[in-house]
């Protein structure tokens, strides 16, 4: 049972305002509030987990983002593997519409032209990408402020009440997400989520990692594995055709280690020029075991190797190919196009609206939503 939304009940010691973290990142300008229309005024913070091995992870409960993730490169130094904001106004939407290290709900990726189906009622979403409905809407999950508890050094919980018409979506939703954390240098991201109507549900976190840890850089170099025979294509408007499509062949094949850029310009694989690059969900092989990792990236010039482990039968890759400069992150760094690649574990993308009985993406009440996502990390020498 999910228990409804509490007020933040312990604040770490990341928020004195006297300290920063080993990344640098200064607690105080985390310190505010953020009002929006559906749930008010409520405050920011920035929280801080760490394990016995030195590695430290800072979380705004500002769209549950991940703001900074220090893990050891090759040398055993500390350093900071995903890009963001370095203060808390900057992740509000009314700055940067962006999605670095958030959340993301009620559902992941594109929903076609913005509609659903519920018990034969065809519902009118947000059309915020093009025609479609990308990530939850204008005001998905990733612009709101979750209440938080952290429990111990190592694990943070996050919970909100999402209300029936959120971003017209149907359906009062209690909402869960768990970051733990572990000793073997591991982030789990656990989420739950139960309705009191039908709706769909589809979460997941939208890190943007450089293992290269160096923002200034682009993940062309990273070595990328996907343990994938097939994935699915999208059209123009990047949403998903309805097929499945095998890897064999393509650019698309990452089922033994490639450099992330190797095709990624390849313009003349129709899929390339549609996503941009890499903008696409891949049936994972895993099937729903996370006791198998579904991909490796590594940077050989650090060493920083990242395993993903999931309970979702997808992963959306993106590589960063809309970053253009124009934003100014954390050390006042321009972040130049696919200098960062995300790994979203989730449902296939429109998946409400497709056939695909591997990625049923609706919830009743009485049921409750559950995935689970594992982000290791360990070093190459």
């Amino acid at each position: 049972m999910i228990a409804a939304a509490t007020t933040a009940a312990m604040i770490c010691s990341c928020n004195d305002k006297s300290t920063k973290n080993i990344s640098g990142i200064d607690a105080s300008k985390f310190e505010t509030t953020y009002t929006d229309a559906l749930r008010g005024e409520k405050a920011v913070h920035l929280y801080t987990l760490r394990n016995a091995n030195g590695m430290e992870v800072c979380i705004t409960n500002f769209g549950g983002r991940i703001v900074s993730l220090m893990v050891p490169d090759r040398e055993g130094k500390m350093r900071d593997v995903v890009l963001g904001f370095d203060n808390a106004q900057d992740f509000f939407p009314e700055n940067h519409s962006s999605d670095f290290g958030a959340i993301i709900g009620r559902y992941a990726n594109r929903l076609n032209q913005g509609r659903i189906v519920v018990d034969g009622d065809t519902i009118q979403l947000p059309q915020n990408n093009g025609p479609h409905c990308l990530h939850g809407g204008t005001t998905g999950w990733q612009y709101q402020v979750y209440d938080a508890e952290q429990k111990g050094d190592n694990q943070l919980r996050l919970t909100q009440v999402s209300p029936d018409g959120d971003n017209n979506f149907p359906g009062t939703m209690n909402v869960s997400v768990v970051y733990t954390l572990t000793d073997d240098n591991a982030i789990e991201i656990n989420y739950e989520a139960t309705t009191d109507r039908r709706t769909v549900i589809n979460m997941t976190n939208h890190a943007y990692f450089n293992l290269n840890a160096d923002g200034s850089t682009t993940i062309l170099n990273h070595l990328l594995t996907i343990d994938a025979d097939s994935y699915t294509p999208v059209d123009s408007t990047f949403i998903t055709t309805g097929e499945i499509a095998t890897v064999e062949g393509t650019p698309m094949d990452f089922r033994k280690a490639k450099e992330v850029g190797k095709d990624i310009d390849n313009y003349d694989f129709q899929q390339l020029k549609n996503g941009n690059g890499y903008d696409h969900n891949w049936v994972l092989n895993t099937r729903g075991d996370a006791s198998r990792p579904c991909a490796r990236l590594v940077s050989p010039l650090t060493g920083i190797a990242l395993e993903v482990y999931t309970t979702e039968p997808g992963m959306q890759v993106y590589t960063g190919n809309f970053l253009d400069g124009t934003v100014i992150g954390k050390q006042g760094i321009a972040y130049p196009q696919r200098s960062a690649i995300c790994l979203e574990t989730q449902k296939y993308p429109d998946s409400p609206n497709k056939q695909w009985d591997e990625s049923n993406a609706y919830l009743n009440p009485g049921e409750t939503y559950r995935s689970y996502c594992k982000f290791k990390f360990s070093v190459e020498k």
